[in-house]
C-alpha cells in the first residue's frame, strides 16, 4: 500500500490524532502560547497562519517536543507525548517534520538521507530502505538526483528531499515550519505541490505557512493565531471570505492587498 493510500483509509474515520489541551509555554516574561486547545483528526489538513511573532512556529515545535510547555498536555494518537529517552525517539519517528531551512546531513547522498531513520530508528532492512526511499524520492521529483549531495541541489530540491526523508519514517502525522520561506519565488510551487499532493492522499498535516494560496486550496480547517492565542479557526472559504475577529480581518486586509 502506498503511503498516500494508508493516509487515505484512515482519512475517513476523522479520530482525533493530536490534541493540545490547555497549553501554556512561555519563554522567560514572554508568554508565546496561551491556554491553546486545538484537535488536529486524522487525515485532517490543518493550516496555521498568523503575524510573525505569534506563537505559529513554537506551537509546531512543542508538537514533537522540540519545545517543551509549562502548562497543559499534548497527546499523539490517544498517548501524551514522552518525556525523554528512547519513548521520545519513537514519539519523533511518528511525527515527520518539515523545517524552513532543510537540515539535510551535507556529508551523506540524498539517498543515504532518506534511508538513515528507517535504518536506525526503525530497524529497516538496507536494500528495503533504499528501494522505499528511491520510490519517494520518485514521487516527489528527485528521484534521478539520489546519488548527489545537498548542495548540489536546488533549495526546492532540498526541501522535497527534506519531505522524502519525513515520509520515509511512516509518520502518523506531518508537521511543516514554513517549509517554503527559505526558497526563492520559481521554487515555492514545487515544494507547495508535493504538498498539495499529500493532502489528497490523505496524510494528516499541520501546516504553519505564510502561503494564503495552499491554505485556500489544500486545507480543511485554517487555525488564525495572535499573541500567542488560537483567535479564530474555520474553513478556508469562511475564514477568507468572512473573517470574524478583528485581528484575523487586519492581518487578511494588509496581506491581501499586496
Amino acid at each position: 500500500m502506498t503511503l498516500a493510500a494508508e493516509g487515505a483509509t484512515s482519512a475517513a474515520t476523522g479520530e482525533p490524532l493530536v490534541v493540545l489541551d490547555h497549553v501554556d509555554k512561555w519563554f522567560g516574561d514572554l508568554h508565546v502560547l496561551r491556554d491553546i486547545n486545538l484537535t488536529v483528526n486524522r487525515g485532517e489538513v490543518v493550516v496555521v497562519i498568523g503575524p510573525s511573532g505569534s506563537g505559529k512556529s513554537t506551537l509546531c515545535r512543542a508538537i514533537n517536543r522540540l519545545e517543551t510547555i509549562d502548562k497543559g498536555s499534548i497527546s499523539l494518537d490517544g498517548e501524551p507525548l514522552p518525556q525523554e529517552g528512547k519513548e521520545l525517539a519513537n514519539l519523533r519517528a511518528e511525527v515527520g517534520m518539515v523545517f524552513q531551512s532543510f537540515n539535510l546531513f551535507a556529508h551523506k547522498t540524498i539517498l543515504e538521507n532518506v534511508t538513515l531513520g528507517p535504518i536506525k530508528v526503525r530497524k529497516q532492512d538496507k536494500a528495503q530502505a533504499e528501494t522505499e526511499a528511491r520510490a519517494l524520492l520518485d514521487r516527489v521529483g528527485v528521484g534521478h538526483q539520489a546519488a548527489k549531495y545537498p548542495a548540489q541541489l536546488s533549495g526546492g530540491q532540498q526541501q522535497r528531499v527534506a519531505i522524502a526523508r519525513a515520509l520515509a519514517m511512516h509518520p502518523k502525522v506531518m508537521l511543516f515550519d514554513e517549509p517554503t520561506s527559505a526558497l526563492d519565488p520559481e521554487m515555492i510551487s514545487e515544494v507547495l505541490d508535493v504538498m498539495v499532493d499529500l493532502a489528497k492522499g490523505g496524510m494528516t498535516m499541520i501546516v504553519v505557512t505564510h502561503e494564503m494560496g495552499f491554505a485556500r486550496t489544500a486545507a480543511d480547517r485554517v487555525v488564525f493565531m495572535a499573541d500567542g492565542a488560537v483567535a479564530e479557526e474555520n474553513t478556508p472559504d469562511e475564514f477568507f471570505t468572512n473573517p470574524r475577529s478583528d485581528r484575523a480581518k487586519d492581518f487578511l486586509g494588509k496581506i491581501l492587498r499586496h
